[in-house]
């Protein structure tokens, strides 16, 4: 199976730090399916105020992770046709949070592209803990762009 480094991902993908979710691609089935890895800590900003006293992922976030990992399998898959491109977030639909993630918590999010029609690609998504325990779980449509467009 092919995996990427974080800074693989980074050719792929224009998420930087501390925007970007993914610390590996895993599993990567060109146009089918890949995992994206990510561990989360105590240092990540957000824990600074969601919520000092227990802290958590936000959920946004959770979903974010799924769509990069997403964004990372088609950028891969497709690289010739998407080198000058971008994957926009369209729509979210039937997002189900299971559990809350803490720091130091290492989160897989398994994608698989259901369907494509020209740029744009229909995904569904869950998260698992290491333990296999589902976190969350989701369907949502990006499309690719060209990156100067507004």
């Amino acid at each position: 199976m092919v995996s990427l480094n974080q800074n693989q991902i980074k050719e792929y993908i224009p998420h930087r730090e501390p925007f970007l979710f993914i610390d590996e691609l895993i599993d990567i089935k060109k146009l089918k399916n890949a995992t994206g890895v990510k561990t989360f800590t105590i240092n990540d900003n957000f824990f600074k105020g969601h919520f000092p006293e227990q802290p958590v992922v936000p959920g946004v976030i959770l979903v974010e992770m799924m769509a990069q990992t997403a964004a990372a399998l088609i950028a891969y898959s497709i690289k010739e046709e998407t080198f000058d491109k971008i994957v926009y977030l369209m729509n979210i639909d039937n997002t189900k949070f299971r559990k809350p993630v803490f720091p130091n918590e290492k989160i897989f999010a398994k994608v698989n592209a259901l369907r494509s029609k020209g740029r744009v690609w229909k995904f569904e998504g869950e998260l698992l803990d290491e333990k296999d325990n589902k976190v969350a779980e989701s369907i949502w449509c990006a499309t690719i762009m060209d990156k100067d467009k507004k």
